[in-house]
């Protein structure tokens, strides 16, 4: 608990095509958010660059997840939807978390182990320091709350670790320029600058599997197109793949309890029950001891349902860039605003002349 006022904030990465995982951990959250939150929604380009520097096509992946963002749903004329490297103060902001937080904190996030495979010494810079920039996303506009998906779990620990340092490390200097806000810590009450952002992972598909493994995330990446469904697969091609995801031959449980070691069971029933908006259990009610082969069929015309107008959406917004344009720059604006009143707060605690 505390006395900042609620703030929302989350980014997406401009990589490849956006799929069902994207939509269902991530971007449906950020539609349901807006009617109640102040939100701020990123287009992380300068995540982008952390493994692969150089992209094809930067801009257009950019207005892609612009156009999905609004596709969706979300109003970027009541809130902000805008890309990170439109606001310099996020890289700004970034190498004064650098200092802040420590070299074995960043050694032990999964994800850079991960991506950084077994060569961790050829592995950039930007990704190891990937999580502190990321803090610097969120707490440049001292964001009380974040949508993430499961495996974001770790990062925004790293977060709440960088505030909870910097207003330690800073405590009289942020009492003395009267910028403090009181944070509940346990028993105590405390004086900071930045929240201890919350996560807001909840929901039957907090982390979306792959339809070829059931031990591996949807990614974007896998050299598989039949591992994901894009948010831009047609009707054809999402039935397609939903026909060929990877099953056990048992039917399906009538109780959730009869999930635990089928990975891919689970993830085609919690799949249905987050595009459907219930609980596994009542999915299993419904379907308990059917076949895959009646199953499937219901979840490819259920995702058909619910991703066909957002997906024809996305294609019109696309063959319209400089409306897309004229989104990111404005909300590029209103949340530089907001950023900058953030950094000359920074400067004066840290003590930079200014």
């Amino acid at each position: 608990m505390s006395d900042f006022a609620p703030r929302v904030f989350s980014g997406v990465q401009p990589t490849g095509n956006l799929h069902l995982g994207n939509y269902l951990g991530a971007i449906r959250k950020f539609v349901a958010l807006q009617e109640s939150q102040d939100c701020l929604y990123c287009v992380v380009d300068l995540h982008s660059i952390t493994a692969q520097l150089v992209h094809d096509d930067l801009k257009g992946q950019i207005r892609s997840i612009t156009a999905a963002f609004l596709a969706a749903g979300i109003d970027p004329k009541r809130h902000i939807v805008f890309n990170q490297s439109r606001v310099a103060a996020h890289a700004e902001l970034a190498w004064i978390f650098n200092c802040v937080a420590r070299i074995g904190w960043m050694n032990r996030m999964t994800q850079f182990k991960e991506k950084a495979g077994k060569d961790r010494e050829n592995a950039s810079l930007g990704l190891l320091a990937y999580p502190s920039l990321m803090a610097a996303d969120i707490l440049l506009y001292r964001a009380t709350h974040v949508p993430v998906g499961d495996d974001q779990k770790q990062h925004l620990e790293l977060t709440r670790d960088i505030a909870i340092k910097f207003n330690n490390d800073f405590s009289p200097r942020i009492a003395a320029a009267g910028l403090g806000t009181p944070i509940q810590m346990g028993e105590e009450t405390v004086n900071g600058y930045f929240p201890i952002t919350e996560p807001l992972i909840e929901g039957e598909a907090t982390r979306v599997m792959s339809l070829k493994d059931g031990a591996k995330k949807m990614s974007k990446s896998d050299p598989s197109d039949l591992s994901r469904i894009n948010l831009t697969d047609d009707a054809e091609q999402i039935a397609r793949k939903i026909k060929k995801a990877k099953t056990d031959p048992d039917a399906l449980p009538s109780e959730v309890k009869g999930l635990e070691g089928r990975a891919e069971a689970d993830n085609l029933v919690g799949i249905f029950a987050a595009l459907a908006g219930q609980s596994k259990a009542a999915v299993l009610k419904d379907f308990g001891g059917k076949p895959f082969s009646e199953f499937k069929p219901a979840l490819a015309e259920l995702a058909v349902t619910v991703l066909e107008p957002i997906t024809a959406e996305m294609r019109r917004l696309t063959d319209d860039p400089a409306h897309i344009d004229a989104v990111l720059k404005d909300g590029g604006e209103r949340a530089g605003a907001i950023a900058e009143k953030t950094m000359r707060d920074v400067k004066e605690i840290v003590g930079f002349l200014q």
